[in-house]
């Protein structure tokens, strides 16, 4: 059995214990992380990392939208010279996408750096990562504007509606399940039930959305183990097939 964790930001300083936290992942059938970037300033930390676990660690290149400020122009230059001049070493750009969770009054350079890095996406023939908190309908529609045929990625920590999966779904794109779908009244699991597991990948989103029974603690990798379970009983399908099939669909999106 093979568990790909397609959403990890392990080069934060909550892990000052990597060692471990690797070996943990891999006693718990963990093969491979991928690892969005947040901003200029987690470039060289995520760089540093991947050079130490070049079989396991998988970087991606894009600017996360709670980052996206005043300064927003310079940083997407940045992000778009490191992304074109490395262009075979990044396998996604991500993390991308709106969150009106935080801030809504930057909704309008959030969405021009969604489309922007889109199109970077596009011409590098890429996968995106999209964050969409509390704004999955805007992230959909820009995946909808865009979409010729050729466009993939992943929903990040998808917890929409039963249509607003199946929309995402009949665009092409997967939808990441993450530790809320263990949360006991957060109703992720009831929706999840309902949609295709052919368009699924796990992930985990460490040091952040700890899995039952984890929560309030730090997340990590190794934690994708009750994520899989979960999500095996959610969709009344063996461990193993869950396993099978989420790590078929990442590398679909990914290699």
């Amino acid at each position: 059995m093979q568990l790909l964790d397609t959403h990890a930001h392990l080069y934060l300083d909550e892990f000052s214990d990597l060692d471990s936290v690797i070996n943990r992942f891999k006693s718990k059938s963990g093969s491979k992380i991928y690892l969005p970037n947040i901003d200029s300033t987690t470039v060289e930390d995520m760089k540093r990392i991947v050079s130490k676990y070049p079989d396991i660690l998988v970087p991606t290149m894009g600017l996360h939208p709670c980052y996206v400020k005043s300064n927003y122009r310079a940083e997407l230059d940045f992000i778009e010279k490191e992304l074109m001049s490395n262009s075979s070493y990044y396998k996604a750009v991500g993390e991308i996408g709106i969150d009106l969770y935080w801030d809504k009054s930057t909704f309008d350079i959030q969405k021009e750096a969604y489309y922007r890095q889109i199109e970077w996406a596009m011409e590098l023939n890429l996968p995106v990562i999209i964050h969409s908190r509390d704004s999955l309908d805007h992230t959909i529609a820009g995946i909808r504007k865009f979409q010729s045929g050729d466009l993939k990625g992943i929903f990040h920590c998808f917890n929409g509606t039963v249509d607003q999966g199946k929309e995402i779904v009949d665009l092409g794109f997967y939808l990441g399940i993450g530790g809320v779908v263990t949360f006991k009244n957060a109703g992720v699991d009831k929706t999840v039930a309902q949609l295709p597991l052919s368009q699924m990948v796990l992930e985990t989103d460490a040091p952040y959305l700890s899995p039952t029974p984890y929560r309030g603690k730090r997340n990590e990798c190794a934690y994708l183990y009750e994520i899989a379970i979960r999500l095996s009983e959610v969709q009344e399908k063996p461990l193993s097939e869950i396993a099978k099939i989420t790590t078929a669909n990442a590398k679909l999106i990914f290699e």
